[in-house]
C-alpha cells in the first residue's frame, strides 16, 4: 500500500522518544538542561528571595558574548585562521572576525586590520554553551578557586576571562597552534549586580568564596 504524504513526512522525521521537546517555529527543539532548570527551579527561588510579584520580573540570561583578542595576528595571519577555527569548535557557531577601528603606529596597527574574533550566542546555543562552560570547562582550570565577584559592570552583566581555551574539551591540545585566551560576557536582564549574581549562582557558576577574618 502506498504511503500518504503525511506518513512519508512522519517517517522522515528523527525519533524524539525519551526527549522532552518544545515547539520552536516548525521544528521541535530539545529542552536544554539549564533552560529546564531555570523554568522549574531558578525562577521560583529568585521570586522568593527578591519578593518579585510576577515571573516577568525575574532576571534571565539574554545572551552570551565571547570575544578573543589576537594582537599577534598582525604579524601572522595563520594565528587568526587557527583561532577562528578553534573558537567555532568551542561555541558551535560561525564567528565574526573583528578589525581595528583606528591606526596605532607604536603597535604597527592600521585601521581595518583583523585583530580578533567574536560571537554572540542566544537561546539554545547560549544555554548549551553555558552548560559546557560551567560543568566541563571550569573544572579543568588548574588551581581553580572560583570566579571573581568583582567583574560585574553595574548593570547586571558579568564578564569572566579565560586564560587558556584548551579547558574546553572540543580543543585537541596536540593540534592547536597556540594557547589562546578569551573573554566571556554573560548579559542578563537583571537591574542590579546583586540580582545578576544570584541568577548566575543558581545556574551553578562557582564564585570565589570570601575568606573570613578570624
Amino acid at each position: 500500500m502506498a504511503q500518504t504524504k503525511q506518513e512519508k513526512k512522519a517517517a522522515a522525521k528523527p525519533a524524539t522518544k525519551g526527549k522532552k521537546v518544545q515547539e520552536h517555529g516548525d521544528d521541535p527543539v530539545e529542552v536544554l538542561r539549564l533552560l529546564e532548570r531555570y523554568q522549574t527551579a531558578i525562577v521560583p527561588a529568585l521570586m522568593k528571595r527578591f519578593s518579585y510579584k510576577s515571573v516577568m520580573q525575574v532576571p534571565r540570561i539574554e545572551k552570551i558574548c565571547v570575544n578573543m583578542g589576537l594582537g599577534d595576528a598582525i604579524q601572522d595571519a595563520k594565528i587568526l585562521e587557527a583561532a577562528v577555527s578553534e573558537m567555532e569548535m568551542i561555541v558551535g557557531q560561525k564567528v565574526v572576525v573583528t578589525t581595528a577601528k583606528k591606526s596605532i603606529s607604536n603597535f604597527k596597527l592600521r585601521e581595518g586590520m583583523q585583530i580578533g574574533a567574536r560571537v554572540t550566542l542566544r537561546k539554545a546555543r547560549m544555554y548549551e554553551f553555558l552548560d559546557r562552560f560551567i560543568g566541563t570547562a571550569i573544572p579543568r582550570i588548574r588551581d581553580f578557586r572560583g570566579v571573581s565577584d568583582k567583574s560585574f559592570d553595574g548593570r547586571g552583566n558579568y564578564t569572566v576571562g579565560v586564560k587558556e581555551h584548551i579547558i574546553f574539551p572540543e580543543i585537541d591540545v596536540d593540534k592547536i597552534h597556540r594557547v589562546l585566551g578569551m573573554d566571556i560576557t554573560i548579559v542578563t536582564s537583571a537591574n542590579t549586580d546583586e540580582e545578576a549574581m544570584a541568577l548566575l549562582q543558581e545556574f551553578g557558576l562557582p564564585f570565589r568564596k570570601k575568606e573570613t577574618v578570624q
